[in-house]
């Protein structure tokens, strides 16, 4: 990526007469970059874990029943999936069959 000299602006590819040049619009423009390529580079971003990693640190909901085993305790642990302004998601699982799923309200 190259940047103007002039203003700081990133040149843009432009065709000036039959060359290509890199160009900026405070006017100023670059040499020939014939041989020069746009690569552009997407990184993969690491997905969110919401499983925490030790069970007995959480606390106990025993108002709720798994869809699962019908058992009426679960864990549960908040996190902010969304935006900062929208309510954290909870998430709970099962103490006996460890069925894990999300509660919206």
């Amino acid at each position: 990526m190259m940047f103007c000299p002039k203003c700081g602006t990133i040149l843009k590819p432009k065709k000036d007469k039959n060359k290509k040049v890199l160009h900026c619009s405070c006017g100023f423009n670059t040499k020939d970059i014939e041989g020069a390529r746009i690569q552009e580079t997407v990184r993969k971003e690491k997905d969110i874990e919401v499983v925490p990693d030790d069970e007995k640190t959480l606390p106990i909901a025993d108002d709720v029943q798994c869809e699962k085993c019908k058992n009426k305790k679960a864990y549960y642990w908040l996190v902010q999936t969304r935006a900062g302004d929208e309510p954290e998601t909870k998430f709970l699982r099962c103490t006996k069959c460890k069925h894990t799923w999300r509660d919206y309200s």
